[in-house]
């Protein structure tokens, strides 16, 4: 599957979340009114491996959606506790989707 190319200007909203005692802010992007296609994910100081793992997660979630790749496919993969809540903060953003 080829990858969607996203315009230069396209929407973007921004949010503030709490996992696993750290706060991240998230970034969705899309085009239009149409679903999210980039997000970007940022948390702790610069080069701390928890603000690597959320920016390189963060990544591999806007290829996979650029790649058409579905939310709902995506939500299934993720690692979740016994309750159904996901495990992780990436799991946690992919559920705001």
């Amino acid at each position: 599957m080829e990858r969607q190319r996203l315009p230069n200007r396209r929407l973007h909203e921004t949010f503030s979340m709490r996992h696993w005692d750290l706060v991240y802010k998230v970034g969705f992007g899309r085009v239009d009114d149409g679903p999210v296609q980039e997000v970007f994910i940022n948390c702790g100081r610069s080069g701390a491996q928890a603000e690597t793992l959320a920016r390189d997660s963060a990544v591999l979630l806007s290829l996979a959606l650029q790649h058409g790749v579905p939310v709902e496919t995506i939500k299934k993969a993720i690692t979740r506790n016994g309750d159904g809540t996901p495990t992780g903060p990436i799991g946690a953003i992919i559920d705001l989707l």
